[in-house]
C-alpha cells in the first residue's frame, strides 16, 4: 500500500507537477510506529497483547457490551479478521462474548476484569506513543494535524461503505 501519484496544480500562477505522497507517508508512519509501539508494548510486560488486539480493546474501554457488528464498524476490521481476534482475546481471558438477552443471535462482546487491570498499563504505553509521535508539535498542530486525519478517513470511510 505504498502509493505515490504525480498531479498538476497551480503554484504562483504556473502549472506545475507535483508529487503527492500522503499514502507514502502514512503507510511507512503505520509500519513504523507499529514496530516501536509493539517494542515498547513487550518492555511493559504487555506481551499477551499486540496493537491490533490493543484497538480493539480501547474501544471497549469506550462503551462495554456492545455487539460483533459494531466493533466491527468502529474498529474498521472486517468481521472475519475481528472474529479471529476476538478468539485469541477471549483465549486470554481479555473478553467474554454475551448472547443478549432479548435476541440469542447477537452476541455482545464483554470485558473482563483482567482486561480492567490492564487498561491503565496499556494507556501508559500509548501515551509514550503519544509523546513520541507528537514531539516538537504544539498543541494547535496537533488539532490541525488529527482533524486532518479524521477529514481523510472520512472519505476513505464513505468510499469503503458505497463500495460494499
Amino acid at each position: 500500500m505504498l502509493w505515490l501519484a504525480d498531479v498538476e496544480c497551480m503554484h504562483e500562477g504556473k502549472k506545475m507537477k507535483v508529487r503527492r505522497e500522503g499514502g507514502f507517508l502514512v503507510a511507512k508512519i503505520h509500519q513504523v510506529s507499529g514496530r516501536i509501539f509493539a517494542n515498547i508494548l513487550k518492555k511493559s510486560d504487555i506481551d499477551e497483547i499486540n496493537p491490533a488486539q490493543g484497538r480493539i480493546l480501547f474501544v471497549l474501554w469506550k462503551k462495554d457490551e456492545i455487539p460483533i457488528t459494531e466493533l466491527a464498524r468502529k474498529t474498521l476490521l472486517s468481521k472475519s479478521t475481528l472474529t479471529s481476534m476476538l478468539d485469541r482475546l477471549e483465549r486470554t481471558g481479555y473478553i467474554i462474548r454475551v448472547p443478549l438477552k432479548k435476541d440469542r443471535r447477537i452476541i455482545l462482546i464483554k470485558r473482563t476484569e483482567k482486561d480492567k487491570r490492564l487498561e491503565n498499563k496499556y494507556i501508559q504505553v500509548s501515551n509514550k506513543m503519544i509523546d513520541l509521535f507528537y514531539k516538537g508539535f504544539t498543541p494547535k498542530e496537533i488539532d490541525d494535524f488529527e482533524n486532518y486525519l479524521k477529514r481523510i478517513l472520512a472519505n476513505l470511510t464513505e468510499t469503503i461503505s458505497h463500495a460494499l
